[in-house]
């Protein structure tokens, strides 16, 4: 997952930086740093899990390079 992504699955599911902290109990602090990383984000695996599976709840799905995507590259998208 790149920040960008993470910035982008936040918006799409409404969620601001403390929501998603609290939902994916993960600290503020956390999500405002993996927010701010260059690229890919880059943390405890723990936290990076808590956070994508806080996404997946509220409803985004994560694209990864090279999954089946129009584009073909990184992304978000609702659930269908």
């Amino acid at each position: 997952m790149t920040a960008a992504q993470l910035r982008a699955a936040r918006a799409l599911a409404g969620l601001d930086q403390r929501q998603l902290a609290e939902a994916s109990g993960v600290s503020l602090s956390t999500i405002q740093r993996m927010e701010a990383s260059e690229g890919v984000v880059r943390g405890n695996v723990d936290s990076l899990v808590r956070v994508i599976e806080a996404l997946d709840r509220a409803g985004v799905v994560l694209i990864g390079e090279g999954e089946a995507s129009p584009g073909g590259g990184r992304g978000v998208r609702l659930k269908g």
